[in-house]
């Protein structure tokens, strides 16, 4: 018997469960104020993403990720782990999630449409391994489908105190990890 990939979906969230302050709060590498990514986290998430088999993404997610970490992999200024992490992000096999998107380069193909969620229920029972969803809208549709199998919820110490929080039904379902 095969057993399918799983859907793993990561986000930074304050300890009151919030993931934006407003809306619009991640639209930015920088991330909203609240949010403090320092080395060793960052670390981390290049660690949990280069064990990923492949990486689901939203549109909103993958357009604030191109091209700044395929910019990154080549860009002196920045720190060691950043640039590691534009090398895993722009080698690692990516699927967008996008109506309106038609291309998408670094190892990119592009799903859409009224049946995404049925083609990645598919994708997940072809694929190996975990493979890293980004985008709070993509997981919420993939976990009303019953298709997220882990939500990992990254802390900071902080709270924003504001109209995104993480659903009921999110946090109840979630493992925490503070880092």
């Amino acid at each position: 018997m095969r057993i399918s990939a799983r859907f793993v979906y990561w986000m930074n969230v304050s300890l009151d469960l919030f993931i934006e302050r407003e809306p619009g709060d991640h639209g930015g590498l920088g991330g909203p104020d609240w949010v403090r990514i320092d080395e060793s986290l960052h670390r981390e998430f290049n660690a949990r993403a280069r064990a990923m088999s492949m990486m689901v993404e939203g549109r909103t997610v993958y357009e604030m990720m191109d091209p700044f970490w395929p910019n990154a992999r080549g860009d002196a200024s920045l720190p060691d782990f950043m640039r590691e992490f534009g090398e895993i992000w722009t080698n690692t096999p990516k699927v967008l999630v996008s109506r309106t998107r038609t291309t998408a380069g670094h190892n990119t193909r592009i799903v859409g449409g009224d049946d995404a969620i049925a083609e990645l229920a598919a994708l997940r029972r072809e694929a190996d391994g975990d493979i890293g969803i980004g985008g709070a809208n993509l997981a919420t549709q993939l976990l009303a489908a019953q298709l997220l199998d882990e939500l990992l919820l990254f802390t900071p110490s902080t709270s924003a105190s504001s109209s995104g929080r993480c659903s009921s039904t999110c946090s109840s379902r979630s493992r925490s990890t503070t880092a």
